[in-house]
C-alpha cells in the first residue's frame, strides 16, 4: 500500500491535466547521421520563452513529448555539441501528433564564447529500463580504478575482495561496452582494479535485462562504456594523477577525424602501491574446550598496469561503418602479506602459541582482445543490422613463497618446525564471441528485433603447492596439486516484438540458449560435464501518464552459470588455516524477475522508483566449515530457494542553479531455504543501502563534492554483515584558461570502509574484519586539447 500511496501522491503532486498532444522528433550528428542518444529537447513558449517541459531520447535518438496546444520553440542539447532551436512548432487539434523531423547537431571542436550555453550530462541520467551514470562528472572518480567507480554507483556494492553485487544480489554480469571483457573473466569484479577509472566514459546499470542480452547475470547487467570519440579533427583529452597511499599515473584519450575515418587512442599506466588489512577472531568448539584463535593480516600490493586500446572506424558510406579495435593491457604485482596466529585455550589469559606467516608474490597478467564490429543502416527509419566478432587470450602467472614459524608464549622457538612453501599458479583463457542482431521496424511504431550469439571459452589453471624439504628440495603436498581445464560452449538466439499504442508500449521476448560446461581435473581424471538447454522469456510493458510521467512493468527469466572461478579447486593458500576455493560439482541457479517502475521528469530533475521480486532456485552462496583442528574451508555451494523483495528510489534534483543532488535509496527483504546442501544454512533478512551525493558550484571556476554511503547490517545463512558507512571528499577547478581541470579527491574520508562480518556454524563462532583498501588521496589533472568543457545549465533539458 506505501508504494501504491507514493505512485498516486506523485501523480498529484506534479499534476495531472495537461499533455493531450505530441510532439516527436529524432536527434542525430551531422557528420554521421548517427542517432544522439539521451541528448535532451526541451520546449519553451514561443510568446515568451518560458520553459513548459522537456524529454531525453531514447537509444535510437527518438524522443516524444507530451503538452497542450499551443505555439512553441525547441532546443536540442547534447554533450560536446552546439545546441540547436527549432522554431514553429505549433501544437493544434489538427495535428495531436506533431512530427518535427530530424533535428541535427553539430559537434563542438573548440573553446566555446562565454555567451554560449551547452548543456551538459548530470552525473545520473534515468530511464526505464536503465539507469546511466557519466562517471565522468563525478569528481570523487578522479585518479581512481574501475572498482573504485563501482563502488559509487547507487545499488552496486563491491565487497574487500572486489565481488560485485547489485541489489544485494551477487550474481550480477559485467560487460565492458556491452561485451564480455577479459578484465572480469579470470578475477571476477576484481579484475577492474587494472582498468583506469579514466578510460571509462559511463556505467549503465540494466536491473531487468531483456531477451536481447545474454540470459547471464540474475541480479542483472552492469555494462562498462569505454570513452572514444568521433569528433572532426584531432583532439582529446590528457590525465596526470599522483596520490597517497602511493598512486601515479597518466592517462590519454584521443582521436582524429577526417571524412570516412575515425582513429582513436587510449592509454594509462599506472603505479599503486595498496596497504590492507583484515582480522580474525574465532571460537571452536571441541571435546568440551574451547580453542580461541586471533589473527591479524597486514598486507601491501604493488602494482603497474598498462592499458593500451586503439581501433579505426571506416565510414564506407553513410549508411555502412566497420569498426576494427585492439587492446592490450599488462598488469605486473607484487604482494607481501604478514599474518599473525595466536592460538588460546580457553580464555585470552591462556596462550599456547603464536605462529607468524609471510606471503611473497610475484604475479604478471597480459590479456589482449581483437574486436571487428560492422553497422548497416538502411532507408527505413531505425532499421539496421550489427554484427561483431572479438577474440580474447589472457593469462595470468602467479608464484608465491610462504614462511612461517611458530613460537612459545615466552618468545622463544617452539617444537613445531619453521617451514618454507612454494604455490605456482598458471592460468590461461582464449574466447571467441560472434554476434549478429537485427532490427526491423513495420508500421507507426513496431519493431521485431532478432539476433544470434555464440561464444566457446577454454581455461587452465595448472597449480602446484611444495614444501621445502630438509635436504633443500622440495615436495608436492597432497591435495594441493592438479591440472584443472574448463571448457565452454553458449549458443543463443533470440526475437523480440514491440509495438505502441497510444500510451501503451509492449516488448516481448524470448531467448533459447543451449549450454555445454565440461570440467577435467587432469591429474585424478575426474570429469564433470553438463548440458543445459534453456528457455528465457522478457515482457516490458511502459505507459505513458500525463505530464512527464510513465510507468512500467517487466518479467524476465535470468540465469547464473558457475563460471571459472566458481569451479575451480585451487585453494588460495596465503593464510594456511582459512582456505577459499571453487566447487567443481556447482549447479547453475535460475531466477524469475519482476519489477514495476515509476519515472518523473520534473524542470529541475527527475525521480524514478522501482518495486522488484525475485525467486531463485539453487541459491548459490559461500558456506564456511571448520574442522576439529580449526582450518577453515569456504567455498560456494547450492542451497535451496531465495525470495527478494525490495523497493528502489533514484533521484537527481537541482536545488538551485549551483548545487546539485543525486541520490538513492534501496529496502529489500531477502528470504534463503538452506535445503540442499544444510537445512541450517537459512535466513531472512531485511535490510537497505543510502547513498548521496551533494555538488556545490562555489566560484565561477570551483566545485565542491560530498558524497555519503550507508549499508544498513544483513543477516546471511550463517550470521551477520554488520553495518558500513562512508564519506568521500571532492574538489575541483579549471584551470589553463579552462583547457584543464584539476581535482583533489578524499575517497573514504573517516578510513571507515571495513566489511565486518559475524559467522556462526555448529562448533565455532567467529567475526572478521577486513579493508582491502585504506583512505586515498588523489590529485589528479585533467587537460583538453580541442575540446571545450561544457558550461553548466541545470534544467529539465539534462536529466
Amino acid at each position: 500500500m506505501f508504494f501504491i500511496f507514493l505512485f498516486f501522491f506523485l501523480n498529484t503532486a506534479f499534476g495531472q491535466t495537461g499533455g493531450k498532444f505530441s510532439v516527436t522528433g529524432k536527434v542525430t550528428d551531422t557528420q554521421n547521421n548517427g542517432a544522439l542518444s539521451y541528448a535532451s529537447v526541451r520546449l519553451f513558449k514561443a510568446s515568451d520563452s518560458t520553459f513548459v517541459t522537456g524529454a531525453i531520447t531514447n537509444e535510437t535518438g527518438v524522443f516524444s513529448i507530451e503538452v497542450n496546444a499551443g505555439a512553441y520553440y525547441a532546443l536540442a542539447e547534447f554533450i560536446g555539441y552546439n545546441a540547436r532551436k527549432t522554431s514553429g512548432v505549433n501544437v493544434t487539434s489538427q495535428n495531436s501528433t506533431l512530427n518535427i523531423g530530424t533535428i541535427k547537431l553539430s559537434p563542438s571542436a573548440k573553446t566555446l564564447d562565454e555567451v554560449v550555453v551547452q548543456g551538459e550530462k548530470s552525473t545520473m541520467e534515468l530511464t526505464l529500463d536503465k539507469k546511466i551514470f557519466n562517471v565522468g562528472k563525478d569528481l570523487a572518480n578522479a585518479g581512481g580504478t574501475g572498482v573504485d567507480i563501482l563502488t559509487n554507483i547507487p545499488s552496486v556494492a563491491v565487497d574487500v575482495d572486489g565481488n560485485v553485487s547489485l541489489r544485494g544480489s551477487s550474481n550480477v554480469r559485467i560487460l565492458i561496452d556491452g561485451k564480455p571483457s577479459g578484465l572480469v573473466s579470470l578475477k571476477g569484479g576484481s579484475g577492474l582494479q587494472s582498468l583506469q577509472g579514466s578510460m571509462i566514459e559511463r556505467v549503465e546499470i540494466i536491473t531487468n535485462p531483456s531477451a536481447r542480452y545474454e540470459a547471464e547475470g540474475m541480479g542483472g547487467i552492469i555494462n562498462i562504456v569505454l570513452k572514444k570519440e568521433r569528433k572532426e579533427g584531432f583532439n582529446g583529452s590528457f590525465d596526470i594523477i599522483t596520490g597517497h597511499p602511493t598512486n601515479f599515473g597518466a592517462a590519454a584519450n584521443v582521436n582524429y577525424r577526417r571524412k570516412n575515418l575515425n582513429f582513436f587512442v587510449n592509454y594509462t599506466v599506472s603505479y599503486r602501491n595498496t596497504p590492507g588489512k583484515n582480522s580474525l577472531y574465532q571460537e571452536l568448539y571441541r571435546n568440551d574446550s574451547t580453542f580461541i584463535t586471533q589473527k591479524n593480516m597486514v598486507s601491501h600490493l604493488k602494482g603497474q598496469n598498462n592499458s593500451a586500446r586503439a581501433g579505426i572506424d571506416y565510414y564506407l558510406n553513410d549508411k555502412n561503418v566497420l569498426t576494427g579495435s585492439y587492446t592490450y593491457r599488462l598488469s605486473k604485482g607484487k604482494r607481501f602479506s604478514n599474518i599473525d596466529y595466536r592460538d588460546y585455550l580457553s580464555n585470552l589469559n591462556n596462550l599456547l602459541s603464536t605462529t607468524n606467516r609471510t606471503q611473497d608474490e610475484t604475479e604478471t597478467e597480459p590479456n589482449s582482445e581483437y574486436a571487428l564490429t560492422y553497422k548497416r543502416t538502411f532507408k527505413r527509419k531505425g532499421q539496421e543490422l550489427t554484427a561483431d566478432v572479438r577474440y580474447l587470450d589472457n593469462w595470468e602467472d602467479s608464484d608465491q613463497y610462504y614462511r612461517q614459524k611458530t613460537l612459545k608464549p615466552d618468545g622463544s622457538p617452539s617444537d613445531i618446525p619453521s617451514t618454507l612453501q612454494r604455490a605456482v599458479n598458471y592460468e590461461t583463457e582464449k574466447q571467441f564471441l560472434a554476434q549478429v542482431d537485427y532490427v526491423h521496424p513495420f508500421g507507426k511504431e513496431g519493431k521485431f528485433e532478432a539476433g544470434g550469439r555464440s561464444s566457446t571459452r577454454n581455461m587452465t589453471n595448472d597449480y602446484t603447492v611444495t614444501q621445502q624439504n630438509d635436504d633443500g628440495s622440495f615436495s608436492p603436498i597432497p591435495g594441493l596439486t592438479n591440472d584443472f581445464l574448463y571448457e565452454e560452449r553458449i549458443n543463443a538466439a533470440y526475437g523480440i516484438v514491440g509495438n505502441k499504442t497510444k500510451k501503451l508500449s509492449y516488448q516481448v521476448g524470448l531467448r533459447a540458449e543451449w549450454t555445454g560446461v565440461t570440467t577435467t581435473l587432469k591429474q585424478t581424471n575426474d570429469v564433470n560435464k553438463r548440458t543445459y538447454a534453456n528457455l528465457f522469456p522478457s515482457v516490458h510493458v511502459s505507459y505513458e501518464l500525463p505530464r512527464q510521467h510513465a510507468l512500467q512493468l517487466s518479467f524476465s527469466r535470468r540465469v547464473r552459470r558457475p563460471q571459472y572461478n566458481d569451479l575451480s579447486p585451487f585453494m588460495t593458500y596465503s593464510d594456511n588455516r582459512n582456505y577459499f576455493s571453487g566447487n567443481p560439482d556447482l549447479n547453475p541457479e535460475f531466477t524469475n524477475a519482476f519489477e514495476i517502475g515509476h519515472i518523473k521528469y520534473i524542470e529541475k530533475g527527475s525521480i524514478s522508483s522501482s518495486i522488484y521480486y525475485r525467486h531463485t532456485n539453487g541459491k548459490i552462496i559461500s558456506i564456511r566449515r571448520v574442522e576439529d583442528n580449526g582450518d577453515s574451508y569456504t567455498k560456494p555451494e547450492n542451497l535451496g530457494t531465495e525470495n527478494s523483495y525490495g523497493a528502489e528510489f533514484t533521484g537527481s534534483y537541482a536545488l538551485y542553479q549551483w548545487w546539485k543532488l543525486d541520490g538513492s535509496l534501496n529496502f529489500f527483504r531477502a528470504i534463503t531455504n538452506g535445503a540442499g546442501a544444510d537445512a541450517e544454512f537459512k535466513s531472512d533478512t531485511y535490510s537497505w543501502f543510502a547513498r548521496t551525493t551533494s555538488r556545490f558550484s562555489l566560484w565561477k571556476n570551483t566545485d565542491l563534492q560530498l558524497r555519503a554511503n550507508y549499508e544498513a547490517p544483513q543477516q546471511t545463512p550463517q550470521g551477520k554483515r554488520k553495518a558500513l558507512a562512508t564519506l568521500d571528499l571532492a574538489a575541483s577547478r579549471d584551470v589553463f584558461k579552462n583547457n584543464g581541470t584539476l581535482v583533489l579527491s578524499v575517497t573514504d574520508v573517516f578510513n571507515s570502509r571495513k566489511y565486518r562480518s559475524i559467522l556462526e556454524g555448529s562448533n565455532y563462532y567467529a567475526t572478521t574484519s577486513s579493508q582491502g583498501r585504506l583512505r586515498q588521496i588523489n590529485l589528479t589533472l585533467n587537460y583538453r586539447l580541442h575540446q571545450a568543457k561544457k558550461k553548466k545549465e541545470l534544467n529539465a533539458g539534462e536529466y
